[in-house]
């Protein structure tokens, strides 16, 4: 496939006939185009010939419809000239100049900058043309960035002439732009919402994240759960793959790529019984990505003239991505209730058993995100002795196994053959009653041992079943090791791929956390306030185009409301809007108004990110100190050696490791002062905001060499 739809000298562009021009580019055209597609580039074509035939002194090159290679982006008209590139977004008919149109064309000279390899160090120029617009911009301005983008223009199209000669005036000595420019190297680092949109759109994507120098990969890792599920049909075998990986290094988008190859298999539509499914517990994502992934789905067969309701394209979706609660409801359907002797039976009465899949569900191969955060025995048991399943309401009384066990169990259920595939997240339980992987460990070796089982080694790891996952696969002979199983980089934070290893040692005390700070602070800024409004103020002043900012606190803070920060509301609804309206909504976290959770932002990321830092976790004499408010008065610390002690305290640890990663480019850091004022009696005004709950966690942060604004 072209990387665009015309391309040419400017000398050979203006002599070339209209019509054999708007020809080649309807013939590169993957689809019909639209009617108005067709109008606009007639009216470009012309826009262009009559303003390079004012530049007919520049060996110039113009290039229509430039794709964005697996973000599926277009820009309209590029221009290379004299070493600088043109970015041109056009709006044919058009008066007004409407923000959300600057947003596009300044979007696209930032995936230059950023992922274009031959674009990184020329001056970039977006300029929106709304052709019937009557003004221009006046002054060509750099970037307060130092990153050779310009401010973005804007003019009509009787004005496109003379602000590029402003521009070319104003940068006369740029260096010759490498002749290979249109098939330079691409390397974005989409969003998760990003990745899912093009994976879903297209069924089968190669290369969707980054390559650079084989530092980044996550294809060899598709390649070999992809190879452990061809030989389980080809043998009729159960296997389970455990693939770990730091955060952000794309296990979300490897289990989606999964479940989306596995089911079309490069086909247009699914293949007959050879289906997997992208199950989460994570509400929130799987709330956005199908809310994500249906909005485009409707908007595409809206311009398509198909007739289809919005509810329509949300149910097509959720066939591929699911709540993990619900497939278990669905398994929770066919057995016996009560259970009788601890042993799970399905009931004839209320399952029909098939040739291939026996009891069990239609998919051969189900991908459990976050799999660490499955339920203990004791958690699901009591969960469903109250019937608080999700929509049934089924009451089980006596349930004898760990979630683990029992989803490893519903995918035993089937005749022929079964794939499991668990991403796994290292130190990310966030609950009490989630489980980590020793649940899923102890479940295949006392009751599935005839499963084979491919792992990555880094799960013998200290942050996975505490180190002792050696010990208790010791006696298990189904066990292959594979490297091909660790996702070791970051693709979330493209500019700072140590981010994971500073956050960790950040949190664990590790002395080689300033000078990890020092080795990524350039290109992935990391700073610290103790101001909500100078923490604003630095995320609007980053965030550029479209990209996202939002402040994230843990379920634990209490004391936020003193500094205009609201918790964004539960409820899966709240955190689509948070994470999917633009910054015009009042809903949308660009606002910088509602908070979002470790809860809530699992698994998803934001550009930039305001960390703030309550009093529930505390610096002091060298450790944490975690801390829960009583709701009313005071914080009650949270110590002692009791088991569910140790494990509230590793989750509240957890929530801020989860916090501290979502930023794929920055982030500010903001520990309050607290209030240090006293009535007139002696007493303080506010005795939960003591300036002693927070300073010492800021002079720790301080220490470790962050940059203070």
């Amino acid at each position: 496939m072209n990387r665009c739809l015309y391309e040419n000298s400017f000398d050979e562009f203006i002599k070339s006939n209209n019509n054999l021009i708007f020809g080649e580019l309807c013939e590169g055209y993957h689809g019909e185009a639209l009617t108005t597609t067709r109008e606009a580039w007639s009216q470009e074509i012309i826009i262009m010939k009559e303003t390079l035939s004012s530049l007919s002194n520049y060996n110039g090159q113009i290039i229509f419809e430039y794709d964005i290679p697996r973000l599926g982006k277009r820009i309209d008209v590029v221009l290379l000239l004299n070493g600088i590139i043109f970015c041109l977004e056009f709006k044919v008919g058009e008066k007004k100049i409407l923000e959300c149109d600057i947003d596009q064309v300044l979007d696209y000279a930032l995936d230059l900058k950023n992922f274009h390899k031959f674009s990184h160090d020329k001056i970039i120029v977006p300029i929106l043309i709304a052709t019937e617009h009557q003004n221009s911009s006046t002054k060509i301005q750099d970037s307060i960035y130092n990153d050779k983008i310009v401010n973005p223009l804007v003019c009509g199209k009787n004005n496109l002439v003379n602000l590029l000669k402003k521009v070319l005036e104003k940068y006369p000595n740029e260096k010759e732009i490498n002749s290979n420019w249109i098939i330079s190297p691409y390397a974005p680092t989409p969003t998760i919402i990003e990745a899912a949109r093009t994976l879903y759109e297209n069924h089968s994507v190669e290369n969707i994240t980054r390559h650079e120098a084989d530092k980044v990969s996550t294809d060899k890792t598709i390649k070999y759960i992809l190879n452990v599920i061809q030989n389980s049909k080809i043998h009729h075998q159960k296997s389970i793959c455990f693939v770990t990986g730091v955060p952000g290094a794309g296990k979300t988008l490897v289990g989606l790529e999964v479940a989306i190859k596995q089911t079309y298999q490069g086909n247009d539509k699914p293949v007959k019984d050879e289906g997997a499914v992208y199950l989460s517990g994570n509400g929130p994502l799987v709330a956005v990505l199908t809310e994500a992934l249906a909005q485009d789905n409707f908007k595409k067969c809206s311009k398509n003239g198909e007739k289809k309701k919005i509810s329509d394209s949300r149910r097509e979706v959720s066939k591929s991505i699911q709540m993990i609660h619900r497939y278990r409801d669905n398994m929770l359907a066919k057995i016996k209730n009560p259970v009788e002797n601890g042993i799970l039976e399905i009931d004839p009465k209320k399952a029909v058993k098939e040739e291939k899949a026996g009891f069990g569900e239609v998919e051969h191969v189900a991908i459990f995100d976050e799999a660490q955060r499955s339920w203990t025995h004791q958690r699901l048991a009591a969960y469903l002795k109250r019937g608080g399943t999700y929509g049934n309401k089924l009451k089980v009384p006596n349930f004898p196994m760990s979630e683990a066990a029992f989803l490893i169990w519903s995918l035993d259920q089937r005749e022929d053959w079964a794939t499991i595939v668990c991403l796994v997240g290292g130190g990310q339980e966030i609950n009490t009653g989630e489980a980590g992987i020793f649940e899923w460990i102890k479940a295949l070796n006392e009751k599935f041992p005839h499963w084979n089982i491919y792992i990555s080694p880094k799960l013998t790891e200290p942050e996975y079943a505490e180190g002792r996952v050696n010990e208790l696969l010791k006696d298990n002979h189904n066990v292959t090791y594979s490297e091909d199983l660790h996702l070791g980089v970051s693709i979330r934070s493209f500019r700072a791929e140590k981010l994971s290893a500073f956050v960790h040692a950040l949190l664990s005390f590790n002395k080689m956390a300033p000078s990890l700070y020092n080795e990524i602070k350039d290109k992935y800024p990391i700073v610290l306030t103790r101001s909500m409004d100078k923490a604003r103020e630095w995320l609007h002043y980053h965030a550029r185009g479209s990209e996202r900012t939002g402040v994230l606190i843990t379920k634990e803070s209490a004391r936020y409301k003193p500094l205009s920060v609201h918790v964004l509301p539960s409820g899966d609804e709240n955190a689509v809007h948070w994470f999917l309206d633009d910054k015009n909504n009042v809903k949308s976290s660009n606002y910088l108004e509602d908070a979002a959770t470790e809860i809530q932002v699992q698994g998803l990321e934001l550009d930039y990110t305001c960390v703030l830092w309550d009093a529930d976790m505390r610096y002091k004499d060298g450790k944490w100190h975690f801390y829960k408010f009583n709701g009313a008065t005071n914080w009650i610390e949270q110590n002692g050696n009791t088991e569910n002690k140790q494990e509230l305290m590793k989750y509240m640890l957890n929530a801020y490791r989860v916090l501290l990663t979502r930023a794929r480019i920055g982030m500010v850091i903001c520990v309050p002062i607290g209030n240090p004022n006293k009535n007139a009696n002696g007493y303080w005004e506010d005795k939960t905001r003591l300036p002693e709950y927070y300073d010492e966690t800021y002079n720790y942060l301080k220490s470790l060499g962050i940059e203070e604004i």
